[in-house]
């Protein structure tokens, strides 16, 4: 599996975010993905934290017949 870096991604739908860590599911264990994702609905310089799993973070998707990354990554 792709090992995941810290720093800014595109999600496939055109939102920047970005990753600022990993963390671990209490109860699973599972490796999730700690990402800043921009809220429009507050304005520029608004984020919101999520988290996803780093399994589906990484994942590649298809979308309109191709094969892409859910997030491809910009750099730090």
């Amino acid at each position: 599996m792709e090992e995941l870096k810290i720093g800014k991604y595109r999600h496939f739908k055109g939102m920047d975010v970005e990753v600022i860590g990993l963390a671990l599911d209490s109860e699973t264990v599972e490796k999730m993905v700690v990402y800043n994702h921009p809220d429009p609905a507050k304005g520029e310089g608004f984020s919101t934290m999520w988290v996803r799993p780093l399994d589906m973070f990484l994942e590649t998707i298809e979308r309109d017949g191709k094969v892409i990354k859910r997030f491809e990554y910009l750099g730090e």
